[in-house]
């Protein structure tokens, strides 16, 4: 079933450095009717400032999907991995039994994604981050799978 949800119902905070929509409950919005939806939890629309960004913070049992739009954003967590996710990529972290990561826009533009969190089916797993380019030219027409949860 498919809701529309315009742009101006969305859940709404502006911190300055982060401007943010949610689609769902989050934060300091709260809607008891906008929890979830099957396994997904959170579909935030994000704009975060130049130079600014998200510092490290731990996370658990959450399959975290970062969408860039537009700019880009650097990643880096206790596991040793860093990274810079590019508009049009994607970056996938499994939080599982925990991680703590940071998230910054280093770019002297802003940057705007989508962050959406999906619920998994089993936890404790061992924690994960990754990221993939897709070049433009395998996009075509249609629907590109960005993340399933499929090897």
């Amino acid at each position: 079933m498919l809701q529309l949800r315009p742009f101006e119902s969305l859940g709404h905070a502006n911190h300055g450095w982060l401007d943010a929509h949610h689609h769902f409950s989050f934060a300091e919005y709260h809607d008891p009717a906008r929890m979830h939806w099957g396994n997904l939890r959170v579909w935030n629309d994000d704009l975060i400032a130049a130079g600014s960004g998200f510092p490290p913070h731990p996370h658990r049992d959450m399959e975290i999907i970062t969408y860039v739009r537009e700019g880009a954003i650097t990643h880096q967590d206790n596991l040793g991995n860093k990274g810079r996710t590019e508009a049009g990529d994607v970056q996938v972290m499994s939080a599982g039994s925990g991680i703590v990561h940071s998230e910054y826009n280093l770019e002297k533009v802003d940057t705007r994604i989508f962050q959406i969190w999906i619920i998994p089916e089993r936890v404790g797993d061992a924690p994960s981050w990754g990221t993939r380019p897709f070049p433009k030219g395998e996009r075509g027409e249609g629907f590109v799978t960005l993340a399933s949860g499929r090897a």
